[in-house]
């Protein structure tokens, strides 16, 4: 076997085009749109390079067949917050081979060793951790768009190879058919139009008062939480402005006390539905084709992306009061049925109480795995958020 790091366009092809082998007969994948795999590898469209760097492969047989691919990966700013620097590995795709999946592997820890890592996280993204983030484990069922999708022996090739999984990610389907409970409206409904508070949804016309409100609010909401990170209002600004085409503004709210941002959700229709009749191609005839199926109303299923509270606010019932909003406007695109709530880590007990106490039904477990370079070092599970 050899392995060929992706470094022109024939590499960049075969990385391509390993996924549509490993799923071609498997009717819940929904193949990425190329174009947008390529930006997080582009140190012009991903500004996670301004602080980190980046390396894939592919692994082809003696006779060129191709049998796999990885990447490896390292964020600067977030590698130092752990308890060793920690790298990553992600975009690992490989046949039912042990063989094949440690030559993916080693590389991708070879590499990471090289740069001054002592541990690698995976399969993680290159990026924010809301897109192309850990391994699925339970619930092999159509993803919601950004959520990662693997055959099930996926999970034995890296716990064979020595990874151990260092957090739970758990994704909750609401039937928005079934009522929510009574007690949860009569808060939300209370907390909605209560004096001093107000909801708003996005407006692109004003996006760079919203990119504040986001950064106000997330560092509000999450920096008291282990491995902090402060947003990048260039991130955010290239995230809204690649994502135009599936955002739909009336899906992502903020909530205000006093004009003060204290909360956000973010919701997005599940574009994977389309996805899978484009073959993760976005030329002029794919662009044609999702316009044509965005006009049809195909898509009935949407993803919460992210909410977030301020943490002074965060028992105020404001989640509620969203939802509150959230389901009027619902009412009048009576296409989508059913929401996907994704995801929430098994070391935040605060946002699964959330979902649950919406009539969120667990579905979907993915895995964020961990792998110690020093193999006598003891493993430590992600801390629970008090």
């Amino acid at each position: 076997m050899q392995l060929i790091e992706v470094n022109n366009n024939k590499s960049r092809k075969q990385f391509h085009k390993i996924p549509h082998l490993i799923y071609k007969n498997d009717p819940n994948w929904a193949a990425p749109i190329q174009g947008m795999v390529e930006n997080i590898f582009d140190p012009s469209k991903n500004k996670t390079f301004k602080n980190g760097k980046a390396i894939r492969w592919v692994l082809v047989d003696d006779d060129g067949t191709l049998l796999g691919r990885i990447a490896a990966f390292i964020n600067f700013n977030l590698s130092k917050t752990y308890d060793q620097p920690t790298g990553g590995c992600g975009f690992f795709e490989c046949i039912d081979s042990q063989d094949a999946a440690n030559i993916l592997f080693n590389a991708a820890v070879n590499w990471n060793k090289k740069n001054g890592m002592e541990a690698m996280d995976g399969p993680i993204n290159f990026g924010e951790n809301f897109m192309n983030w850990g391994l699925l484990a339970d619930g092999f069922m159509p993803q919601g768009y950004g959520m990662p999708y693997n055959p099930k022996y996926y999970e034995k090739l890296f716990r064979e190879f020595g990874f151990e999984v260092y957090f739970e990610q758990y994704t909750f389907h609401m039937d928005y058919s079934v009522p929510f409970p009574e007690r949860f409206w009569k808060i939300a409904g209370w907390i909605a139009q209560k004096p001093g508070y107000t909801f708003k949804h996005l407006n692109f016309k004003e996006i760079d008062k919203f990119v504040d409100d986001i950064c106000t609010v997330y560092e509000a909401a999450w920096s008291m939480h282990e491995h902090f990170k402060p947003l990048d209002p260039e991130d955010l600004y290239d995230f809204i402005n690649d994502s135009k085409p599936i955002l739909d503004p009336e899906m992502i709210w903020f909530a205000y006390h006093e004009n003060k941002p204290i909360a956000m959700f973010a919701m997005i229709p599940d574009i994977n539905q389309i996805l899978q009749k484009l073959n993760g191609k976005l030329n002029l005839l794919g662009i044609a084709k999702f316009l044509y199926y965005k006009r049809k109303k195909i898509m009935t299923r949407t993803r919460i992306l992210l909410m977030g509270v301020d943490e002074k606010y965060q028992r105020y019932g404001i989640e509620s009061a969203i939802f509150w909003h959230q389901d009027k406007l619902m009412k009048k695109k009576p296409q989508y049925t059913e929401v996907e709530l994704s995801w929430a880590g098994d070391f935040n007990p605060k946002i699964l109480a959330l979902y649950k106490s919406v009539g969120g039904k667990k579905a979907k477990t993915h895995y964020t795995m961990r792998y110690l370079f020093d193999r006598n070092k003891p493993f430590k599970r992600a801390p629970i958020i008090d």
